[in-house]
């Protein structure tokens, strides 16, 4: 089993989600984050002061996946969530060990 936790940008959401339930891919975990990469913010005008913004507004989604779906799930995220622009995000995968649904007991791949 492996963990995708993708950092995305928030009006990409509906998207990526539509492209994972279209692989049949059915539970995510969706967070809102706030964060910054190489961009490293902007500056705003707020009533004729200038300040930083330094954490952006992002969405963080996380899904554990049995081994043979991970490719087709990255693939999924990657074209929708992008934009060609700075920040549209990363994706990480993790090795899971071990998965338990805390209602059956049920365990492995059964659990997810």
């Amino acid at each position: 089993m492996k963990k995708i936790e993708a950092i995305i940008k928030p009006f990409k959401l509906d998207e990526v989600k539509e492209a994972l339930h279209e692989i049949g891919l059915q539970g995510i975990t969706v967070l809102e984050a706030k964060g910054f990469g190489r961009q490293k913010g902007h500056t705003e005008l707020y009533r004729g002061a200038e300040y930083v913004v330094d954490f952006l507004p992002k969405v963080k989604i996380e899904l554990v996946i049995d081994d043979n779906l991970v490719e087709g799930a990255i693939e999924a995220i990657q074209q929708s969530a992008h934009t060609g622009r700075i920040g549209d995000g990363k994706i990480f995968i993790t090795q899971v060990e071990e998965a338990i649904r805390v209602r059956t007991g049920e365990r492995g791949t059964e659990a997810i």
